[in-house]
């Protein structure tokens, strides 16, 4: 199992939930996507859209002043 990144702290919705989208479809079943979000919309709609879609999200963790990190597993 590997982990990948996908840094979308500067997008805002709904390019945040595509890209992420986006990423998961290019990592192999099994991996984990580490994203890196702000806290407000991106912070509630990608983990949402992410367990609608199918996918498991393993946690949510506060990085730094309004960064979170969210993990997702395909």
């Amino acid at each position: 199992m590997a982990v990948h990144t996908l840094d979308i702290t500067k997008e805002h919705c709904p390019m945040t939930f595509v890209k992420t989208k986006l990423k998961l479809a290019q990592i192999p079943e099994g991996d984990v996507l580490e994203v890196l979000l702000t806290e407000g919309e991106p912070l509630n709609n990608v983990p949402r859209s992410a367990t609608e879609q199918g996918y498991k999200v393993l946690s949510i963790d506060h990085v730094e002043g309004n960064v979170h990190k969210v993990l997702i597993q395909k």
